[in-house]
């Protein structure tokens, strides 16, 4: 009999403990499928009309600091800083130079990035070419104070960037090639880019006055500072 009561008792605590882990199961699911909602619910996809918005507003965020920096005779890296030496040197039009030194890093673009990213950097860079050279017949500067061009340039530039890659697009050219050559021959982004800058501004020394390369230099710093403290995967959700 006493057997019989312990065995009783040992059956009842197996099937308390089974149903036990039944509800542990069910709650562990229930926490897993609130996880994916809540999950889903931060990675919205953007839908074409914002993505078109957002390269439309980034360019002519881009247009408005290259006019500033082209007023005031400043300049900045990539291949935007490659444009504006061709055009201080040569007097060619900024946005045709620009357009046609992207062409050769689009097939890199294609193989690297996919299609999708391509297109949209086609188009960002097509716009931007086309902004730059309408931007000066839309707005005209009495006065520009060449500290003020410096900053809010790049602070412009930045904020039209920051909205590209936000969308999966960019302007193209140096960081494409950076890109690449890290993955080829595994060279650093951000290393070759920086040589790149560096080697941008001291071909700048010889055709720009010196107090402007600096002021570069500065306007350098404050692009890269608004994509620094915003441009952060932990920080945006949204996809494209």
């Amino acid at each position: 009999m006493q057997n019989d009561k312990q065995g009783a008792v040992q059956r009842g605590v197996v099937q308390r403990g089974a149903a036990d882990a039944d509800v542990n199961q069910r709650d562990a699911e229930r926490e897993d499928a609130e996880q994916a909602e809540t999950i889903a619910a931060i990675f919205v996809r953007h839908p074409l009309w914002e993505d078109a918005l957002a390269l439309l507003l980034g360019t002519a965020m881009v247009a408005l600091g290259i006019a500033f920096y082209s007023h005031a005779g400043l300049l900045t890296g990539g291949t935007v800083g490659l444009a504006f030496l061709l055009k201080y040197f040569a007097g060619w039009p900024f946005g045709l130079v620009f357009f046609t030194l992207n062409i050769p890093f689009y097939l890199l673009a294609i193989w690297r990035m996919g299609w999708s990213f391509t297109l949209r950097t086609i188009i960002a860079v097509g716009l931007v070419s086309l902004l730059a050279e309408l931007t000066p017949n839309w707005i005209r500067f009495a006065e520009l104070n060449i500290y003020y061009a410096a900053l809010f340039g790049g602070f412009a530039m930045g904020v039209g960037l920051l909205m590209l890659f936000r969308h999966r697009a960019s302007l193209g050219g140096v960081n494409i090639l950076a890109l690449f050559l890290q993955e080829r021959f595994g060279l650093r982004a951000g290393t070759f880019q920086m040589g790149i800058d560096a080697l941008i501004v001291l071909a700048a020394v010889f055709i720009v006055p010196l107090d402007k390369v600096a002021l570069s230099v500065l306007g350098a710093v404050a692009l890269n500072l608004v994509l620094a403290v915003n441009h952060r995967s932990d920080r945006y959700m949204g996809v494209s």
